[in-house]
């Protein structure tokens, strides 16, 4: 029987910039934000951390200042996804060796890699590492679905814990926890369908307004995962205006922005991704204003 790798709120951290490359300094910063308002587990270097534009060297810099960090208080998870099946594996061994407790593995983008071809990827990948994977299901950004059918196969390895999905089709998402053992874990990857997806049997959420409102999307899959799903609805449409706003532009433009709105100083972000329009930073501040955040730093 396979244990979840965490339960509960895991933010998918923002990676700050300075002018030159990471500043670990900052990081260390949101880390401790992150532990003090009760994330269960922290994913390091994803879609929300640009990993897609950071150096192989930087990746690792950040994944073991992360693991150093967090000093085993948590989960931390890295992502080591590539259209290269050589190189998610290579990046997946070298985060294993770094201490990360599990990895991140997006779909191989720009490939369109049939099902045969993601079991295969993803198999590779599993057997070449002794930690457990998650594996990370976003078709707005690769092109390509992991069908329920292809999980069933997937859920057989040993080292494949479940899935962050993203996809956003809740057919697809019970057909899944039908035709998966119990032991294979499904997280939310859209912050508002957390508690839609813990009804069906997830583990939690991946998530993104997390770096802003750690505290408050704990609370929510606390609330999910002792069932008490009333309170859990309420919170998720409280919360419902706040994920629109940090999805007014592409990921993680919204929420880096916020940040440094509050003062936390994450720096830039990294071409192609720029800053937002005048009306996506508006719509922004406004949530921020909404939600009393700006006395919080």
């Amino acid at each position: 029987m396979k244990t979840p790798l965490f339960t509960g709120s895991g933010v998918a951290i923002v990676t700050p910039f300075n002018h030159e490359t990471v500043d670990l300094e900052a990081l260390r910063r949101l880390l401790d934000f992150q532990l003090e308002n009760g994330t269960d587990a922290v994913i390091v270097c994803g879609t929300t951390g640009e990993a897609a534009t950071m150096s192989y060297a930087e990746r690792m810099r950040t994944i073991e200042c992360c693991v150093e960090h967090v000093n085993g208080r948590v989960p931390v998870i890295a992502g080591t996804g590539s259209n290269s099946t050589e190189n998610a594996l290579a990046l997946s061994r070298d985060a294993e060796r770094a201490g990360a407790d599990g990895l991140l593995l997006v779909t191989p983008y720009y490939n369109k890699a049939s099902q045969a071809g993601l079991i295969r990827h993803f198999q590779v990948i599993a057997d070449g590492v002794d930690v457990p994977l998650i594996l990370y299901d976003v078709p707005s950004r690769t092109g390509v679905t992991i069908a329920p059918e292809t999980y069933a196969e997937l859920a057989k390895h040993p080292n494949i814990n479940g899935v962050k999905e993203a996809g956003g089709n809740f057919s697809n998402i019970q057909k899944t926890r039908n035709l998966c053992p119990e032991d294979f874990s499904i997280w939310s990857g859209n912050d508002d369908e957390t508690a839609a997806i813990c009804m069906l049997g997830g583990k939690g959420v991946i998530s993104v307004v997390a770096n802003v409102l750690p505290a408050e999307m704990h609370r929510l899959t606390e609330l999910c995962l002792r069932n008490d799903f009333a309170a859990a609805g309420k919170l998720q449409l409280e919360l419902k205006d706040f994920c629109d706003a940090m999805f007014c532009d592409v990921n993680p433009i919204p929420v880096k922005t916020a940040l440094n709105l509050l003062g936390w100083d994450v720096g830039p972000l990294r071409l192609p991704l720029c800053d937002p329009t005048e009306a996506g930073l508006e719509k922004i501040r406004a949530a921020l204003e909404k939600h009393g955040l700006t006395s919080r730093v």
